[in-house]
């Protein structure tokens, strides 16, 4: 998927704002558009910092020197300096906050009096979250977003980034369908955006009133997430927030066109600026990672399975498409909604992914922390969740028992060898945990 050089002609002389700016797809949107459109008017980017100075040590440290920048440099030569310095704006701010978290008014006065175009990237796809900290982020950082929009004299789009998984585990082909405020998966009522705020804050005084060490904290708020989550019919606390933030947007907007882009799993770019780039560990890169080091030896999931992978860059364009084809419409009531997937047209299955990693992985290992490469043979694929935790009651549990009561009786003899598998029999079980639904997912 390209874009047309007529596509992106049309966002000459526009003035974008992008939250997130620091995300894994905000740098690839960002350097799409310096790229393909240098003639944009401005970007202001909005990075999470106290002030100005943090603010450009974050764009120069984690944007702008990333290697995802390097065909830009090359392309613009001598001019680089010149087009950051003339095209870019960075803003210290925090979507948590009113007005993003921007405290120099000028900069506010004059933002909201040029942008066209809010696109927001920030969120924090963390799984198990702090329910305070997702909520803040996903939920309550999205209207900010778009307080901030209704204030901008010119705003002619805002488009927001979701998740496609916001839909739940359906199976079949599932619909750009917007929710509703209070809507559910599962048709639990009562729930309520401004009631969760109240129960988050409910648990915290609780835990002042026990004491609570902030590691006991960390660990409550990312259990009452899941749990909020699960009552409603959504696997985890990433997607459960997406899906609250989506419904304040569809209440709230007004008269502010808002278009939503739900991709699927985001993986590294296809061909720009060049294949392969990818940062940390994604969704997918998870289980790689895991089965590289030895730490997974069985999984859940069904080989047919078709796990839905999206390029970052086939994301970008679509969310530009996706711009240049709304910006000038009229304002439409309802927001649009975008999949952005490829299970239909490009499907890869679950075997076909336990393939590639196994031939990759036996030939270029990975390296421990002792400088010896890892050996990985085939992983045992378990089709159901019960099946899976039958697997691993039998197969390590019982085991894992057996060596605890051994390592008391050799007085810790072998507290190394059963610290390790105990280590790697919690990471298996929070990982399918999390992922599980993923893993046997039959939507498309």
């Amino acid at each position: 998927m390209e874009l047309a050089a007529d596509v992106v002609r049309e966002l000459e002389d526009c003035s974008i704002i992008v939250t997130g700016a620091a995300g894994f797809l905000a740098k690839v949107f960002v350097e799409k558009l310096l790229r393909v459109q240098p003639n944009v008017k401005k970007l202001y980017l909005l990075l999470r910092a106290p002030d100005e100075k943090l603010a450009m040590q974050r764009f120069n440290s984690e944007i702008i020197s990333n290697d995802l920048f390097r065909v830009l440099k090359q392309k613009s030569g001598a001019n680089f300096s010149t087009l950051i310095s003339q095209k870019v704006t960075v803003v210290p701010g925090d979507i948590t906050c009113e007005n993003l978290g921007v405290k120099d008014m000028n900069l506010l006065e004059e933002m909201w009096k040029e942008i066209d175009v809010v696109v927001n990237l920030a969120a924090t796809t963390n799984f198990d979250e702090r329910y305070d900290v997702s909520l803040g982020i996903n939920t309550m950082g999205a209207k900010n977003v778009l307080n901030f929009a209704k204030s901008c004299a010119r705003m002619k789009l805002l488009l927001h980034v979701s998740t496609a998984y916001v839909s739940g585990e359906k199976q079949g082909v599932i619909l750009e369908t917007p929710f509703r405020m209070g809507d559910t998966l599962n048709g639990t009522s009562g729930l309520d955006v401004e009631n969760e705020k109240k129960i988050i804050d409910e648990k915290f005084k609780e835990l002042q009133a026990e004491n609570a060490s902030e590691k006991d904290v960390k660990l409550a708020l990312k259990g009452l997430g899941i749990q909020r989550a699960r009552k409603f019919g959504w696997p985890n606390t990433y997607v459960f927030t997406k899906a609250m933030g989506e419904m304040l947007l569809g209440s709230l907007k007004g008269n502010v066109p808002l278009v939503i882009v739900r991709p699927t799993i985001v993986t590294s770019t296809y061909k720009e600026p060049f294949s392969g780039w990818v940062e940390g560990f994604r969704t997918i890169d998870s289980f790689a990672v895991g089965y590289a080091k030895g730490k997974l030896t069985c999984l859940l999931g069904d080989p047919n399975t078709i796990l839905d992978l999206i390029p970052a860059d086939m994301v970008v364009n679509a969310m530009i498409a996706a711009i240049v084809t709304h910006i000038n419409q009229p304002n439409e009531e309802e927001m649009t909604i975008y999949h952005v997937g490829s299970s239909a047209s490009y499907p890869v299955t679950y075997s076909s992914v336990q393939d590639y990693n196994q031939r990759y992985f036996a030939k270029h290992p990975w390296i421990n922390a002792k400088g010896k490469p890892v050996k990985v043979g085939k992983v045992t694929v378990l089709k159901t969740m019960d099946s899976f935790r039958s697997y691993m009651a039998l197969r390590y549990l019982l085991p894992l028992k057996g060596l605890k009561v051994l390592n008391a009786a050799f007085c810790q003899y072998y507290g190394g060898l059963y610290h390790d598998l105990h280590r790697k029999i919690k990471y298996a079980m929070r990982m399918i945990d999390l992922y599980g639904p993923y893993l046997l997912f039959k939507g498309m």
